[in-house]
């Protein structure tokens, strides 16, 4: 694609984002790929690629909210809030059967994490204090408490609490109830901490077992590429699957403005182009494309994202073809 493409993957437990990133780059036949925010390795699910020129329009999709499908262990705490960390504390076999007994505490506690929230991201993150990593420090031994951030869990659906036994950190039986959700947040919201948050509010302490991102804003892991068919096995080669172009995807995220031929080299040359209300009404971002009926080619070209303001646009972002790009 000339100006590069946006691809979903599903990524599979064990994997970091920036190894997908690699074997998407062998795919692709390019080093120049990257994403719209990472998984941990134990998560699995939806990550947003962009390739080549189409790198650029990551920038526009960092932003947009999440879904996640996860599992709450209540009773256990670790040291990274997942179950990938050391355990560090569990609560009495009395305190979960009690809160277990006494559902409504735990719908209370949903609730209160439930719309605008301040939340302290998990320690061990790559949040950088004082220039080094959070989860760094950790494992140098720090106590690390990051500062809380305003985030909003749009929805937080739980399912029935299961009251189970579990081995714990000497391998002993230890009582646990676990929680399946489905949370839709705001970006930048460590699900991690929901559960860390969820256990301290009711007294147990708690972390995730389980979690797999399904959605980034309108885009799903029903749609994305097999890690499988990403990876292939040494006789099927890897196969990057559906290749989105910038155009597809700006215009499922912002209004489009259609360009003839001459306003797309005006923009693209750094114009501000008339534009009427009836045609496009003021907007921060735009999706100024010039269609494929228009230029004659096998697809739209996306050629910039751009505020509409006072009659008039105004180049947020441009989008060179391959071409271009190369040659500048």
């Amino acid at each position: 694609m000339p100006q590069g493409a946006i691809l979903l993957v599903d990524k599979v437990e064990g994997w970091t984002s920036h190894d997908v990133v690699a074997k998407t780059r062998r795919a692709l036949g390019t080093k120049k790929v990257g994403h719209a925010g990472t998984l941990d390795p134990m998560a699995t699910g939806l990550l947003v690629l962009g390739a080549g020129p189409a790198t650029r329009l990551l920038t526009h999709l960092v932003g947009l909210d999440k879904t996640y499908t996860t599992t709450i262990r209540l009773g256990m705490t670790t040291v990274t809030d997942d179950r990938e960390g050391d355990v560090t504390a569990t609560a009495p076999a009395g305190a979960v059967a009690e809160v277990f007994a006494g559902p409504e505490r735990i719908v209370a506690g949903v609730r209160a994490l439930t719309g605008p929230i301040e939340q302290a991201p998990s320690a061990v993150s790559a949040i950088k204090v004082d220039g080094k990593r959070a989860y760094d420090r950790v494992r140098d031994g720090e106590d690390v408490v990051l500062k809380q951030r305003p985030v909003t869990i749009y929805s937080f659906d739980t399912g029935e609490p299961r009251l189970t036994s579990v081995p714990g950190p000497d391998g002993a039986p230890v009582d646990v109830i676990d929680i399946d959700a489905v949370v839709r947040c705001s970006t930048g919201t460590y699900i991690r901490a929901l559960a860390r948050d969820l256990g301290a509010a009711l007294g147990v302490g708690g972390h995730l077992t389980a979690l797999r991102r399904t959605a980034v804003g309108p885009f799903m892991v029903g749609d994305a590429t097999a890690h499988a068919q990403l990876v292939g096995d040494g006789e099927t080669p890897a196969d990057p699957g559906t290749l989105h172009t910038p155009a597809d995807i700006a215009r499922k995220l912002f209004p489009e403005l259609q360009l003839t031929a001459g306003e797309a080299t005006d923009l693209a040359n750094g114009k501000r182009l008339p534009v009427d209300p009836e045609r496009q009404a003021p907007a921060p971002l735009v999706a100024a494309v010039l269609s494929a009926t228009v230029s004659g080619s096998p697809a739209d070209r996306l050629v910039g994202l751009v505020e509409v303001k006072g009659g008039r646009t105004r180049v947020v972002t441009n989008f060179p073809s391959q071409e271009s790009a190369g040659a500048a």
